[in-house]
């Protein structure tokens, strides 16, 4: 279930998603532009009860490999591909550095860690005082200080215990967890694609502690499943893409949209609004504000994906 082919480089394009008012479905700029309203929203418990609300999963004791899913033509094998001029060409001398902290990750049967998967799309996020890992079915919570584990693993969908539906029933990977700098929260989303309508599920903190309690919302993308999602933090929204595929087989075309970030930082009703690229573009991924400075006011986040100008 899951597109491996991340090629980024020249081509950008911009969105000022959340100043534009549209109809569910109108053409712009060769693209389908849509408006999808959440399937629910809530606020949940905090972490340690959702932990307990969610039953236990079966250990598949040996990783198994994911469906990839392709999306076409490998572009960097095309003609007029250069090597890159940055490469490294010599072997310097070593330097001397000051380590900082470290500490084991989530990993084949650390911490408890169980529920392995290849690929295993393993990310994490620094937030003010923690650290939070995500390996595809399972994630965890460290202390940014110390390095030892505060919450964890447990299972992905235990952040959607108690809301109902795909989101709750279903773990199935392809995860992201974010820090948003600007409000101090964390956000964390998976998708839910067991079965059609594909959900994608995502939850926001409501403190700056990945332990305490979520608003929690699903976006539902019909018979289109939403392969590959990346998340991107910006100022006026939160910018995802996804690969998607009709009824999870044919590549219909990257979608770049952007989530309504102020809504749901506030834990009210919110939309997703996408631009549908065509079946003849690759992967899109979104920029993210990972330092302290902000964009200039008003600027939109940027989609960059792998192109051949």
């Amino acid at each position: 279930m899951h597109s491996r082919s991340l090629k980024f480089c020249a081509a950008a394009l911009c969105l000022a998603a959340m100043m534009i008012i549209i109809l569910p479905s109108v053409s712009f700029a060769q693209s389908s532009v849509r408006v999808y309203r959440e399937v629910k929203h809530d606020v949940s418990p905090p972490l340690s009860e959702l932990m307990q609300m969610t039953p236990a999963q079966p250990n598949p004791f040996s990783p198994r490999t994911l469906d990839i899913l392709p999306t076409g033509p490998d572009l960097s094998k095309s003609a007029g591909v250069i090597a890159d001029p940055a490469l490294q060409q010599q072997t310097l001398p070593n330097v001397s550095a000051s380590l900082g902290l470290n500490f084991e990750g989530l990993g084949l049967g650390q911490y408890g860690f169980a529920l392995q998967a290849a690929p295993p799309d393993t990310n994490g996020a620094i937030g003010a005082t923690q650290y939070v890992q995500w390996v595809n079915l399972e994630f965890a919570v460290f202390d940014k200080t110390t390095g030892a584990i505060v919450a964890g693993p447990t299972f992905g969908n235990a952040l959607w215990a108690g809301f109902g539906g795909s989101c709750q029933t279903n773990n199935s990977g392809d995860p992201i967890v974010q820090y948003d700098k600007m409000a101090n929260r964390w956000i964390m989303t998976q998708f839910a694609v067991n079965a059609a309508p594909f959900l994608q599920c995502v939850a926001v903190s409501t403190t700056s502690d990945a332990t305490g309690t979520y608003n929690r919302y699903s976006f539902s993308f019909g018979n289109q499943f939403n392969d590959y999602p990346k998340l991107g933090v910006w100022p006026d929204a939160y910018y995802i893409s996804f690969n998607n595929f009709l009824n999870g087989n044919s590549f219909t075309g990257p979608n770049a949209c952007a989530m309504d970030r102020n809504k749901m930082l506030a834990g009210q009703a919110a939309t997703i609004i996408c631009f549908q690229k065509a079946s003849t573009e690759n992967t899109m991924l979104p920029g993210d504000m990972d330092g302290t400075i902000q964009p200039a006011a008003g600027e939109p986040d940027f989609f960059l994906n792998f192109g051949s100008n």
